[in-house]
Parts: structure tokens; sequence; C-alpha cells
């Protein structure tokens, strides 16, 4: 016996179609059909047939589409997988090391259990946390994740959910945690059925139909998406969500989503016995996404910051178009800005935006590791025409410089996959929609968003070919290869660092200095008695420390101190030790 539900609160008849039978279903007061059904067992196939369309549709939270996001659902037992990580206690954020990568591109193979081949990688490189991009159901066979439609359902590209559910056991085994991106502001362009079924849209953003948070109907609008983060914490076992572009969410109710979902994991995380974190993407420099709801804010545990990337970015490749305008503008000292109050727009004018922007984060009661800080990752590299990295336009040197800067900062580091190597394969942007005509659409829009951007049309990879998905995927020769082996070294050496020194995880700012010379490209971290000394100019140069230097724990090339003189070759960094 199974038991089917669906929410269709504006329909007058709902059938629930199992292997090709079709069986009434009854409504209750709230919009939700039901209906039992003998003989349904795992791996059933079934649909729903809504009044009197005989076209079947797929389950809005179907478990499992191994036909794709057009076909019909499968019933799935979630008890059936078998777990072997029982023992595992979680993995707090804080004090953590985080690693962005991509399923489809982070191994040839591109599924789920190849990239478990790969995790012995990441427990020697240092990482604590792997973060996966969007994993759900989405039409076509690749896709950056963010066109899902299939919210509740892993895609077959990988390896459907029972090998989504291997990887987490394989991951929990080496000691690593796992974040999910999830993608809550806007579903895919093909495949997105819940129109049919209920008031789940409500207007459209720039990727698509956005969500109905907060007019009528949407109290089981706001249950399906968060009984869908809590599906994955709870029944996956995954460790934290990656929430997408949340300044996209338009929800004017006294409780925001974002509040409600992070009272709501704090629950079950007391349920399950293990840390539990949700962690914003946001474009709004709002310090109420990482308050505490006991201080007034929404309580989520962590942010990816821009600002900080944008200052490192800007600083080290000096371009300056876009969006980098203010922090090429503001040079070193923006970037001393950035590491001791977290935003560099904080109720300050933004030339992109052409209006003041952002809020001040107060530093007294916000840590610095609820602020994510990397490089690279996968829309600061994607989102470029080309999909180039930072190891197409800067030297090892500067590439181990940048990497001291963020693994030595008092916030949490992220990487993004290949990076630690300097890897020199692009990671470009791709996706394959069986409509042509959508294919078509994709592929223009993105030339005509380069041409604004100033890149020749020309310059862009066509999105829709395979040659664009095979080039973006990792090369795993190269970490054996020079340089990537020595930057490679590097990484592992800088995160085994912070990992010694408590000076170097200390997360509150006001303890942060941070002095520089935007003429001789010099940069030089306080922390605590250590400093991180960074020479990003062409010539050796010889930096006051100010107090004597009682030894050197890492550097990436030779170097000598000499009371409170440390001499830099060009484009290296070293860490002292003070007496």
């Amino acid at each position: 016996m199974t038991d089917f539900a669906v929410w269709a609160p504006q329909r007058q008849r709902v059938r629930v179609l199992v292997d090709g039978t079709p069986h009434d279903m009854s409504p209750d007061a709230a919009g939700w059909w039901q209906a039992a059904v003998e003989d349904a067992a795992p791996g059933t196939a079934y649909a729903f047939l809504l009044d009197d369309d005989e076209e079947p549709l797929p389950d809005p939270r179907s478990r499992w589409q191994p036909t794709g996001v057009h076909g019909a659902s499968r019933v799935y037992d979630d008890r059936a997988f078998f777990w072997t990580d029982r023992a595992w206690t979680g993995r707090q954020l804080a004090g953590s090391v985080l690693y962005e990568l991509h399923i489809g591109t982070f191994t040839p193979e591109g599924t789920f259990d190849a990239a478990v081949e790969r995790l012995d990688h990441l427990v020697a490189l240092g990482v604590d946390m792997v973060e996966v991009l969007p994993v759900n159901a989405v039409d076509g066979p690749r896709n950056w994740g963010y066109d899902g439609v299939g919210w509740y359902a892993v895609t077959e590209n990988y390896g459907g959910p029972d090998a989504f559910k291997r990887f987490v056991d394989a991951c929990h085994a080496r000691g690593l945690g796992v974040a999910l991106d999830v993608v809550y502001n806007h579903l895919g362009p093909s495949g997105a059925y819940l129109d049919r079924f209920g008031p789940y849209f409500a207007g459209s953003n720039i990727w698509g139909p956005s969500l109905n948070l907060d007019g009528p109907h949407s109290d089981e609008v706001r249950r399906y998406t968060i009984d869908n983060a809590l599906m994955w914490l709870r029944d996956f076992h995954v460790d934290a969500l990656r929430l997408d572009a949340v300044h996209a969410l338009h929800d004017s109710r006294a409780m925001h989503l974002l509040e409600q979902m992070a009272v709501e994991v704090e629950a079950l995380s007391a349920h399950v016995g293990r840390p539990l974190s949700l962690i914003a993407e946001s474009d709004l420099n709002d310090p109420r996404l990482v308050t505490a709801r006991e201080g007034g804010g929404y309580g989520l545990h962590a942010q990816w910051c821009d600002d900080i990337h944008h200052s490192l970015h800007a600083v080290l490749t000096g371009e300056a178009q876009g969006y980098y305008a203010d922090f090429a503008d503001a040079g070193i000292t923006g970037l001393a800005h950035v590491f001791t109050r977290a935003f560099f727009h904080e109720g300050t004018w933004s030339s992109f935006r052409e209006r003041t922007h952002g809020a001040p984060v107060d530093t007294r009661r916000i840590p610095g590791h609820r602020f994510l800080a990397y490089l690279q990752n996968h829309d600061q590299i994607g989102n470029r025409a080309t999909g180039d990295r930072l190891s197409q336009i800067l030297s090892p040197g500067l590439l181990a410089c940048g990497a001291a800067l963020v693994f030595c900062s008092p916030f949490t580091p992220m990487l993004f996959m290949g990076e630690e190597w300097g890897a020199r394969t692009p990671w470009q942007f791709f996706s394959h929609f069986p409509d042509e005509a959508l294919r078509d659409a994709v592929r223009e829009g993105r030339r005509r968003e380069f041409a604004d951007h100033g890149w020749g049309e020309a310059e862009v990879p066509d999105p829709n070919a395979e040659s664009t998905f095979e080039d973006s995927k990792l090369d795993w020769d190269e970490p054996a290869q020079e340089p990537h082996a020595t930057l490679l070294r590097m990484h592992r050496e800088l995160i085994a660092l912070r990992k010694e020194w408590p000076e170097l995880s200390d997360p509150w700012l006001d303890d942060v200095g941070v002095g520089g010379d935007d003429t001789a490209r010099t940069v030089v971290l306080h922390r605590g008695t250590l400093r991180v000394a960074c020479n990003l100019g062409p010539e050796p140069v010889t930096l006051d420390l100010e107090a004597p230097i009682e030894r050197i724990l890492l550097a990436s090339e030779p170097v000598k101190g000499d009371g409170t003189a440390l001499t830099l070759a060009a484009e290296s960094f070293a860490v002292a030790k003070l007496a």
C-alpha cells in the first residue's frame, strides 16, 4: 500500500495514474488530494491527471525521475538505503575550509560515484566540507544545475538519489561534511509544471518564474520550499545548504522565509544531534541575514561575501570593468577595509548600481567566520565570457599570494575545484535543453549579455555545444605537473598552517590589522603575533614589521628576515611569527 498526495487547491478533480491505471483522489479543506493504492511498491511509475486533462504530470514532490523531468515519477523508499555514517557527528561551519565542485565536470565521468574516487585528494588538501552545485532534476543531459525544476529529485545525469546518498556517506566516512547548493529563487525554463497544480508562482525575475511566498495560498508554497530544505538535511544527511541568490526571494511577511527556515533547521539540528548550517548568497550587503535571531536577524549561519572577492580580484588583476570599478579605485586601502569590515559597500555609494548600497557589519557581535571568502567560485569564473580562471591571468606567484590572504583571513575560506593547483581548464557556462528554440534563445542571450560588456560575440562559447561542457572538465594529470604541483603543495601548507595557529582562524574582525602600499604593491595582514606579508609587485621589497621576527612559518619563495626587516622576492608571500 502506498499513499499518494498532491496539493492542487484550485482543481475540481485529481487522479493518480499508477502503472497506467487511474485512481480517483479525495481532497481535504487545504487543497491536498489523497489516495491509497495497493501494490504500488518502490519503483512503481505514477503521475497525476488534473481535471479532465489526460496529460500525465510528474509529482511536484517526486523523489525519483529516472526518465527525466517530463516523465512519470517513481515511488522511492528513503528507508531502503543502508547508511554507514551512524557515528557521524557533523561538521560546524566555523573553522572549516570549503571546496566548491560541480559533479558533472569534477571528473571525466561526471557522476557521484566517480567523484567519490577523488575525495581522498580533498582530505589530503585539508578540506573540511564539500560544497556541491545543485543536483536536482533538470531538463537535458548537462547543466550548471541552476535550471532545476524537480526540486525533490536528484538528477539521473549524476546517478540519481541513491548515488547521491553514496557520495554523502563516502564523504562522512572520510570526515568531510557536505554542503548542497539549492535554488529557491526561480525555476528553470523547461519542465516546470508547478503552475498546473496551484498558485506556486508570483511574477518572475531575470532567471525565470519566482515563488509565491506572501500572496494567497502561499502557506503551502512556503512549506514546499522549507520541506525541501529539511529533506536534504534529514533524508540525505547533508550538513549545510547554500541558498542561491536569496535577494531574489520576494517575501513581505512579518517572518521572512529565510528566518522561518532557520527556525526549522535549528529544530532539526537538535533532533538529529549534529550541526546544520544555512549559507546565503546575497547581493544585499545586509548583515541581518547573518545576525542571530536573538539580535533581530534572520539567524543564517553565513553568507558568501562577494565584496571580499571583488577587492582581492581587482587588487591582484588590475581589472576595473563593471562591478570591479569601485574596488579597483580603492585598491589596497579598500582591501584593508573589507578585511576588517567584511563589506566594502556599507551604506556607501556604488557606482555600478548608481546608488548607495549595503549596511555596516557590527564587528563586535558578528564574527568573520559568517562570511565566506574566495578568490574564485563558479559564478566569478563561469560568468566571464570565456570561463577563464585566474590561472589564465595571474602568475603562480600571485595565485599563491591570493591564497595566502584568503587562508590567513578571519573569514571562512572556500576554494573552487581545481583552484588548489591552478587548473588551466576553463569553467564555462553550459546547458543543453531538448527544445531547439530554447537552446537558440540561451545561445543568443548569452552572446548579447557579453557583447554589452565588451566581449565580441565570437569569443563566447556556445553554451549548447558538448565541447563547451567537455572543455570545462578538470584535467587530473595537471596536479603532478609544474607549476601545478608546487601550487598544490602551497595550498596544503596554508590550510595546515591555518589549522595549527589559532590566530589564523580567530574570527573577530576588530582584532585584524592590515597595512599596505598601493605604490609598492605590498600588503601586510596582522593576525595576533603573526604577520602575513605579500609582495604583489615585480621587484623585491623589504618591509619593516615593527617587531623582531622570531621565525618564518611559511614562504612561497626564499625570504630573508633580519631583526624587524623582511625581504620578499617579487610576487611572493611569507608568514612570520614575531617575538
